[in-house]
Order: C-alpha cells, then structure tokens, then sequence
C-alpha cells in the first residue's frame, strides 16, 4: 500500500495494492499491521456503511472529546467527493480542509484523525461508502458545521445538494467553539 500526505498533517490518502486480471481484482482492504507501521497506532473499534443518491450531502460530522473518532473511509460502490476539516484548535491548518475523490474504480482510502469535521457528496446513485471507527459512536457528544459556511469555502461543486435537516441548521464556523485543543 501507498500512503500519500496531504497538506494537512494527519490526513492521509491510502492507494492500496490492487490485483487485477480477466477474473477480477483482489486487494487488502484492512491490514492492522500495515496500518499500524505506515499510518498510526490507532485501533478501530465499528465499522459503518451508508448508501447515498447522487447529490446526497453528509456532513459537517464530528465527535467531541472524549468520545472523539479518527475514520478510515473508502468507497465500495459509485464515488464520493470526501471532505476533512481541521478543528483543532492550536493547528496552524485550522479551519483548513483537504477533498479526495475516492472511487469504487480507484479503491483508495481516506485517513481522517479525530479532530477533524467530516462530510461526503455522492457523486453517483447507490454510492456505498463504508468506514471504520476509532471509538463508538455517542450522540450527546456529535456536533457538525455547516457544509456551505463562506468561512470555509468548501468547493462541493454543487449548489442545492440534498441534505438532512440536521445538517442544514449545523453551526456555522464563525461561531463554532472547538473543544480539540490540540
């Protein structure tokens, strides 16, 4: 597997060893070992799968301390435009965000450490994501920006995605109060 840097330090693109002939393809799509040695010692405790039509927007989502989640996010079924935002507080890149597009074609990975909003656009109908957590989920400690704050200046190119409304009345980032102080 290749593990690419983004800008942001701890936001990594995973290219996994892909083998392909007239049968197929095969490849690793989790190795504990080998992400432990290229990316971190994290240990994911749940994985979840969710199906979107095209245009379906999800996020800004994020987890507060202590129940903070890092996500290893990938796509078995259409394509996602995936976005990472950097809310930790005292990183010289908060408020700045890194987009992948990850593929069923391309098989890559996402990396997203906790202390980081995270949302998708599916770009096909029946786009099935699935990723893996670092800690359960706890609904009393959620929290989401909004997907289209002027503050952030996400490029999602698209301008009326459709979008729950929870994620409409998300906080905006002028207001939002990080409680990752890292």
């Amino acid at each position: 597997m290749k593990v690419i840097k983004t800008k942001i330090t701890g936001l990594v693109i995973i290219e996994p060893d892909v083998f392909q002939d007239e049968r197929g393809y095969f490849f690793e799509s989790w190795n504990q070992k080998k992400f432990n040695e290229s990316v971190t010692q994290d240990n994911f405790v749940q994985d979840n799968q969710s199906c979107s039509l095209k245009g379906t927007l999800r996020g800004l989502h994020f987890q507060n301390p202590p129940h903070d989640q890092g996500k290893l996010v990938r796509v078995i079924s259409g394509s996602i435009l995936d976005v990472a935002v950097d809310i930790r507080k005292k990183s010289s890149t908060y408020g700045q965000y890194v987009s992948v597009e990850l593929t069923a074609e391309n098989k890559n990975m996402f990396y997203i450490p906790a202390g980081f909003a995270h949302g998708f656009l599916a770009l096909e109908d029946n786009t099935i994501m699935s990723y893996k957590c670092t800690n359960d989920y706890n609904k009393e400690s959620e929290g989401s920006l909004l997907w289209n704050d002027k503050n952030l200046n996400i490029n999602w190119g698209i301008e009326n995605p459709i979008i729950s409304k929870k994620d409409l009345n998300a906080d905006s980032f002028t207001t939002f109060n990080s409680l990752f102080n890292d």
